[in-house]
């Protein structure tokens, strides 16, 4: 590929952030391909941890106003470097057409953070590239606008289904300084936003994979004496699913020797460890915290079964497809998930892993069958594995957002 690129402006919601590793390896990836990346983040880090990835990247990292208010001299100093352009009236119209909907801070911080980025953007900046489409990507078309450049979108899970139909439909039409292109990690969700595009080829389906070159090959054996050991890996919000699964776990019976880790920070924690301790499980549970790479995959090779009880949480949100699952079948770990979103799109219940109902009784049912019969645990594991080798490595989809990217720079 031809190193010789114009500067690629990567707008993300916060940088670096322990849960967003398809993020960082995509943008590793797209580095060693010859772009040249500068990343503008919208909030500061708060993970007191960092993966190896994240130091594997060479590009520079600013950081626009979180708050407005904290660097009102820079947010002045913006606005009045984009006074003189013609883009700079086109997008306050349009900001102010999308704030008459949304009359909240976030959009008026938006607007404000915009102006940061285009004032401050080197003059060799050639496009803008938006990781989410809420947020990130509102600030990036703001932007974009002022300094009439093209940009382009690559869209997930919790920003396709909690953002409005009038917000998605929008950034996706020519006629409203839409994006040149959208990226988008499932199948399921490409099919709803080609849906509202003004064309439908402007959505793009490109699985982020995995690149097997950061992993250890999976262990040749497991052990199969002790307790069977359960991992979670996940934030502990709602769409995760893992309240379900606390009460799943307290309904196996006292016959079966098993122990839970979990690994991820979130905010219900508090709550789902109280609620282990009234089923009096707690001695069952061990509670990790955030943990960076090497130790995630630490423990997929010391567990016995993966399980992510994904569900669709009350506002709307939900998995797409988690890496995570992915990141288990690196390990040849045995998968129990749920058929939510895109998730069938990599397992298959009864071949690669075992998709449960989310329900309590269901998940405990599934995890006592998976537990008790260590042949089939062998086989799922395999057979995931063999899809991830087959169809699921990362190298595909950076040629086919490579491909995108250059639509940002075409004459």
């Amino acid at each position: 590929m031809n190193k010789a690129r114009p500067k690629l402006a990567v707008v993300v919601k916060g940088w670096p952030r322990l849960s967003e590793t398809f993020i960082a390896q995509e943008l590793v990836a797209l580095e060693e391909a010859g772009h040249d990346l500068e990343i503008w983040s919208l909030r500061f880090a708060t993970d007191k941890k960092t993966h190896p990835l994240h130091d594997r990247l060479q590009a520079p990292v600013r950081y626009l106003p979180e708050y407005l208010y904290q660097e009102p001299l820079r947010v002045t100093k913006g606005v009045l470097r984009n006074l003189p352009r013609k883009g700079f009236w086109s997008a306050l119209g349009l900001w102010l057409k999308d704030l008459r909907r949304d009359m909240t801070r976030n959009r008026v911080r938006r607007f404000g953070q915009a102006c940061v980025l285009a004032a401050e953007m080197p003059s060799d900046t050639g496009a803008l590239y938006a990781h989410f489409m809420h947020t990130p990507a509102s600030v990036t078309r703001y932007a974009a606008l002022m300094r009439s450049m093209r940009w382009g979108v690559s869209a997930h899970a919790k920003d396709i289904w909690t953002s409005p139909d009038w917000e998605k439909r929008e950034k996706l039409q020519a006629s409203t300084a839409g994006a040149t292109f959208l990226a988008t990690c499932t199948g399921f969700g490409a099919e709803h936003l080609k849906g509202l595009a003004d064309t439908p080829d402007r959505v793009e389906l490109i699985y982020h994979g995995l690149d097997l070159g950061r992993f250890p090959t999976p262990p040749e054996t497991r052990e199969t004496g002790g307790p069977v050991r359960f991992l979670s890996v996940g934030r502990l919000v709602e769409k995760k699913g893992f309240d379900n699964l606390i009460e799943a776990l307290s309904l196996l019976p006292d016959t079966l020797d098993w122990h839970w880790d979990h690994i991820g920070g979130g905010g219900l924690g508090d709550a789902f460890k109280a609620r282990a301790a009234e089923l009096n499980i707690s001695e069952k549970i061990t509670w990790h915290g955030a943990c960076d790479q090497p130790e995630v995959i630490e423990a997929m090779r010391r567990s016995d079964v993966f399980v992510l009880p994904s569900r669709i949480a009350s506002d709307g949100d939900r998995d797409g497809l988690p890496n995570v699952l992915m990141e288990a079948a690196s390990q040849k770990l045995c998968i129990l998930s749920t058929p939510v979103s895109a998730i069938p799109e990599f397992i298959e219940t009864g071949t690669h892993g075992i998709l449960s109902d989310d329900d309590p009784t269901a998940l405990a049912a599934a995890m006592l069958s998976i537990a008790r019969d260590f042949e089939m645990r062998s086989a799922l594991a395999d057979a995931a594995y063999e899809r991830l080798t087959e169809h699921f490595l990362m190298a595909p989809g950076i040629v086919q957002l490579d491909r995108r990217l250059a639509t940002l720079f075409a004459d």
